[in-house]
């Protein structure tokens, strides 16, 4: 099964994520982003700075507003 970089305080979706049979790894630092088929981050503190560096080859879900459910549909479209 993929590979998924969850934030830190996402717990819901890291749970959720897990009982659907992901791999899933608490994203703490960029590198812990590497070998993820896709990562979810909060979207809360996203290009600050107006940089755009690229920390994976995966895809990044922003997990803002959505439910758990809704987080791990997406993860299973962008994995298809």
């Amino acid at each position: 099964m993929a590979k998924i970089g969850v934030e830190q305080s996402l717990t819901n979706i890291q749970q959720a994520l897990r009982e659907k049979g992901y791999d899933v790894v608490e994203l703490k630092q960029e590198s812990d982003a590497n070998g993820c088929s896709c990562c979810v981050v909060t979207g809360l503190d996203s290009n600050v700075m107006g940089m755009h560096d690229t920390f994976t080859k995966g895809s990044v879900i922003e997990a803002n507003g959505l439910s758990a459910d809704e987080v791990c549909q997406q993860v299973e479209s962008k994995l298809q």
